[in-house]
């Protein structure tokens, strides 16, 4: 997961046995995309066409759906670009830029602790994305802290605001085998979506598009991932590791296992329009929580966490070989492990009333954006949260103000499962449980917001967003004024979280990297961190117990996996298309590229810098890539561009697309 400014161009030709330049890293910088749907995608045409997940797009789809057209069921077919639909909230951003802004921020906080820490980390942050930027509107940077606050860089991004939809199969055709299969291989599955990014009402220049190639992968070939993955902890400490072991994961999957039950529920409730509602969210739910298990069984294997004890007393151990180093540094995983305790204690309550505020409730989240963007815009940027700095306020605003359909039923349930575990982690005799309940049950309360509440109107909200706090404070909206009566609360909760837990943590992880750079030297890779990274490997199956995964699927295997029942029924389109397809093509494919959450959509390219598939998903052994890569296991999964140009072609009738595509 190497960042683009530094990519070691040789060691890649020793591993790989190819050549490439800084020419052929900066045509693939600026043809990858980040979404903000958290996925990655890359340019493939000339006129802003661009390829991803149709995982990716599920939510778009499911917006622009109404109960006549379900985009999810049946798939977003479009023949002319006349009738592409605007992704409501989604935009797009190109890598055009990486500044060093290490020494500037570094600085800042020196010889400061706890919140004067992070003030004036935050403020030196906002001050050197202003310096980049400028004020051309086109463009957005944002400061990354690269190896636990060891180095900061303002990545600066060409945004798209306006991104819409073109192709997105079926969800049976995306995601045959369904849940069951993910996280595996073999896999059939067209997860494939194409988006275009539109600049001025019109489709976006973009010369710098990808070539799409129709060349079937060969095993051994080597391949490259330019993508954005999410998070990983490879640099996390002992006790980091036991934190999310112990306190964040099993929360976690207790909060996603229950709200998987509900949605359940809903789904079964007898209204014909409660799956399509709830689709996408059943999907995250059963991905995360895929995740999350995935990433508990590596935790709680002795033998992993004995193998990073051993890597973290080995650095300890070097550094006390070096008296000057360790008087400078002293003992950061200490102050870490304190400061786990601390966050141990406050976890319940930050998660409640800050960080899992509102239970994924999208009125909720307007609400808190209108009151929280209301009164930081009055502030000047240095002192105003992060998140609504002025170099990331016009995001905010797009979010908050696009139309998207809001389902009454889905808010309620999501509001009245936070209220519940919120009344939980707080506590039945707690101020702060009184303070967001006042005398209504966690039921009524989520009843009474959702039905009385005008946001989902995006008039209401944009006028709220341009009186500023004056119209807010006067709002009788009641989730308005639930918020501007709980907000305080989360803000508290927060600033003894920045104060007591990330400040000490950010402070201590910034040691480290210190140490480790002086220890182990400049050449490696930083954690994930959502930023564009370049991973290089090769088409490979792997050895599962006593058998070998082989690396390829057809088409041909598709139709002999297929049954008469979900999920692994064929749609009437892919049964009408058996005899035209090519059963020799291949469908999925997986290579040793090191990915994790982010790089959804992410290309796959070859060394001459085309396009061969978009990587969708990991085998089972990736997901405790979070935490170490194995080469020898870890595996992305691909869906080749053979295979989405034959099912373009052949299933779908996308005539005008394919001849896009090709360039013609």
């Amino acid at each position: 997961m190497w960042t683009f400014d530094d990519a070691p161009l040789a060691r890649v030709e020793r591993s790989l046995g190819v050549r490439l330049d800084g020419a052929w890293l900066d045509h693939l910088r600026l043809a990858s995309l980040r979404l903000t749907t958290g996925c990655s995608a890359a340019i493939v045409s000339r006129d802003g066409l661009a390829l991803t997940n149709q995982h990716c797009v599920l939510g778009c789809a499911q917006s622009l759906s109404r109960a006549a057209q379900d985009y999810v069921r049946d798939g977003f077919l479009t023949d002319q670009r006349a009738e592409e639909k605007t992704c409501p909230g989604m935009e797009a951003e190109v890598l055009v830029g990486i500044a060093d802004a290490t020494p500037m921020i570094i600085a800042s906080s020196a010889g400061k602790s706890g919140d004067a820490y992070v003030t004036a980390r935050e403020n030196a942050i906002a001050r050197a994305e202003r310096q980049v930027c400028g004020r051309d509107k086109r463009l957005r940077c944002q400061v990354i802290s690269f190896f636990g606050g060891g180095q900061f860089k303002v990545y600066k991004y060409r945004e798209y605001a306006d991104v819409r939809l073109v192709f997105a199969p079926e969800f049976d055709a995306a995601f045959f085998g369904g849940d069951e299969e993910n996280f595996a291989f073999p896999r059939f599955d067209l997860d494939c979506a194409f988006i275009r990014l539109y600049d001025t009402g019109r489709p976006a220049a973009t010369p710098q598009a990808l070539a799409w190639s129709l060349a079937t992968p060969k095993a051994g070939e080597p391949v490259f991932v330019s993508g954005n993955p999410g998070a990983t902890e490879r640099g996390a400490t002992v006790a980091q590791l036991e934190g999310e072991r112990d306190l964040v994961l099993p929360a976690s999957e207790a909060e996603h296992e229950a709200l998987r039950r509900q949605l359940a529920l809903f789904e079964q409730a007898g209204e014909p329009e409660n799956r399509r509602l709830a689709a996408d969210a059943m999907f995250n739910q059963e991905n995360d929580l895929k995740v999350i298990r995935g990433r508990l069984a590596a935790l709680r294997d002795p033998a992993f966490m004995a193998a990073r004890r051993q890597e973290e007393t080995d650095l300890r151990t070097a550094l006390s070989a070096d008296p000057g180093l360790a008087s400078r540094i002293g003992d950061p995983w200490a102050d870490i492990e304190a400061a786990q305790k601390v966050e141990a204690a406050r976890y319940g309550a930050w998660r409640a009333l800050e960080s899992g505020a509102g239970g994924g409730s999208q009125l909720f989240a307007w609400a808190r954006v209108l009151v929280r963007a209301a009164e930081e815009r009055a502030q000047p940027t240095g002192r105003r949260l992060p998140e609504y700095a002025g170099s990331r306020l016009a995001l905010v605003e797009k979010a908050v103000l696009d139309d998207r359909p809001v389902s009454p039923a889905l808010e309620t349930l999501r509001l009245s499962l936070w209220l519940g575990a919120a009344r939980d982690a707080l506590g039945a005799q707690s101020p702060a449980l009184a303070q967001v309940l006042g005398e209504e049950t966690p039921d009524a309360l989520a009843i009474r917001l959702v039905n009385s509440s005008r946001l989902a109107d995006p008039a209401v909200r944009r006028a709220l967003w341009a009186g500023g706090l004056a119209a807010v404070e006067a709002s009788d909206d009641p989730m308005i004024a639930f918020v501007l009566r709980i907000d305080p609360l989360g803000r508290a909760v927060r600033q003894a979280w920045e104060d007591e837990v990330e400040g000490q943590i950010d402070q201590a992880s910034e040691r480290i990297a210190r140490a480790r750079f002086a220890l182990q030297g400049p050449e490696r890779y930083p954690d994930a961190t959502f930023s564009l990274r370049l991973s290089w490997g090769k088409v490979a199956g792997w050895r599962e117990g006593d058998a070998d995964v082989g690396p390829f699927t057809t088409f041909e295997g598709l139709y002999g996996s297929a049954t008469s029942t979900e999920p692994f029924q064929l749609t009437a389109r892919w049964l009408a298309a058996k005899a035209a397809l090519d059963p020799a093509t291949v469908f999925n494919f997986v290579t040793t590229n090191d990915i994790t959450g982010g790089n959804s959509g992410s290309p796959v390219v070859t060394a001459a810098g085309a396009v061969i598939g978009t990587a969708f998903d990991g085998n089972a052994a990736s997901i405790a890539g979070d935490f170490r890569y194995d080469a020898s296991r870890n595996r992305t999964v691909v869906v080749s561009t053979a295979a989405i140009t034959e099912a373009l072609d052949k299933v779908y009738g996308r005539t005008a697309l394919v001849r896009e595509l090709a360039g013609r």
